[in-house]
């Protein structure tokens, strides 16, 4: 039997097969990436953000999905749909 390939996307990002069905996480926790980034859409600070997650999720990791979120961002623009304003 093939063992689960875990993706990692960084530092402090990964995807997990086994880990809430492979939707990215921050290293070592069940937090999605997708739910800080919610956060900081919001317009929390980062250190509140911090605060909520427990210090499981550090200021270096808010940014590395900052920066994942613009790679994937600038690469995929021309398949996007236009967001409704």
């Amino acid at each position: 039997m093939e063992q689960p390939v875990i993706k990692f996307l960084g530092r402090y990002i990964v995807a997990d097969p086994e880990i809430c069905h492979g939707k990215l996480t921050f290293r070592g926790t069940r937090i999605m990436v997708a739910d800080v980034l919610d956060q900081v859409a919001e317009g929390l600070a980062w250190e509140t953000i911090i605060e909520l997650w427990r210090g499981s999720v550090p200021r270096e990791a808010i940014a590395e999905a900052i920066k994942l979120a613009r790679q994937a961002l600038l690469e995929n623009v021309q398949v996007m749909e236009p967001a409704m304003a």
